[in-house]
């Protein structure tokens, strides 16, 4: 028998609507956190990128602190920090004390790409060697830091010792999948952008894994896209919007998130098209049962521990209900 009856969580890259400006796109991000934790989301996470204008989610330590603020059950957490950008020992201060102010609700999610261009990743970066390749080590540091006391150097986070903030590695490739399985952390692939080594990926991850102080057994996490509607033909509609953001990471261009459209193929050419396709092909979207049967035959294949839903849907209230009717598939006994 599929198990569809697993915890769901969100993934927000905060984004700035069209006609809206960064501080309406925070408290939509906050007014969504309020509505998935009413509907008993188990975590929301919020991304970091750098120099895009779209995008707020670029101090994302500050974004979940306010969200932690705003809520009062769900887990807040990172999708991802990213690590090449920060010295660990600041990331366990800034992490350790929202764990001090809000225990047991924060989680640490863990990246070692930039989430950036190359030049705005020089910007940022606290050394001219490529720290991508410091990651292991980077990942150690924190475990060590959230640890106990006894088992740390010279060099502590305060707050932070002791907190032991639950860590997990993200990826978008191969790499991180060896990584946390040696590590015996949980793993969550970023399938909603780059789905192409999903299925490696998870097979890497569970079958290299360690059992740890952290885990027993693999516990995978798949990040996707989800549009939700009362109908398939309304679902189809609303992921034009999510059409354009994909068609917006093609052309590097600047747009913010834009209303649904009637036809891209009066926006994109048939090779935009092609690209931003195979960036979210794995997207559930259609009605109620439409997304039933698609995360059915999706957990038949890959049977994940728990999926991580992006939903770019422009209406606010659209969005929410998109992420309603998921949550009302896997509570369905």
């Amino acid at each position: 028998m599929t198990n569809i009856n697993i915890p769901v969580s969100v993934l927000n890259l905060a984004p700035i609507r069209q006609g809206e400006g960064a501080k309406q796109a925070i408290d939509s991000m906050v007014d969504l956190a309020q509505s998935t934790e009413q509907m008993g989301y188990t975590r929301y996470w919020i991304a970091e990128h750098h120099n895009t204008p779209t995008l707020v989610s670029s101090a994302t330590s500050i974004l979940i602190k306010h969200t932690l603020e705003h809520t009062d059950r769900i887990r807040v957490g990172s999708g991802g920090v990213m690590l090449p950008n920060h010295a660990p020992l600041v990331v366990a201060e800034q992490f350790g004390t929202m764990a001090t102010i809000y225990p047991d609700r924060v989680d640490l999610g863990l990246g070692r790409a930039p989430g950036t261009d190359m030049m705005t990743a020089n910007a940022l970066r606290r050394s001219k060697n490529d720290t991508v390749y410091t990651f292991p080590n980077d990942v150690q540091s924190l475990l060590t830091y959230f640890g106990p006391e006894e088992q740390q150097d010279y060099v502590k986070a305060h707050p932070g010792v002791d907190t032991n903030i639950p860590l997990y590695i993200l990826g978008s490739s191969t790499d991180s999948a060896h990584l946390a399985a040696k590590l015996g952390l949980p793993y969550v692939f970023a399938s909603h952008f780059a789905p192409r080594y999903m299925e490696e990926a998870i097979s890497i991850y569970r079958s290299q894994f360690q059992p740890s102080q952290y885990l027993d057994s693999p516990y995978m996490m798949v990040c996707l896209n989800v549009i939700a509607a009362e109908t398939d033909e309304e679902a189809k509609f609303e992921s034009t919007t999510m059409q354009q953001f994909f068609l917006n990471v093609v052309r590097g261009s600047r747009t913010p998130l834009s209303p649904p459209v009637k036809d891209m193929d009066e926006i994109w050419n048939p090779s935009e098209k092609e690209v931003a396709q195979s960036m979210s092909s794995v997207t559930l979207m259609g009605s109620k049962d439409t997304v039933k049967k698609q995360l059915e035959s999706f957990q038949e294949k890959y049977n994940v521990d728990e999926i991580m839903a992006v939903s770019y849907i422009y209406d606010p209230n659209k969005q929410k209900r998109s992420y309603e009717i998921l949550k009302e598939i896997v509570d369905e006994k």
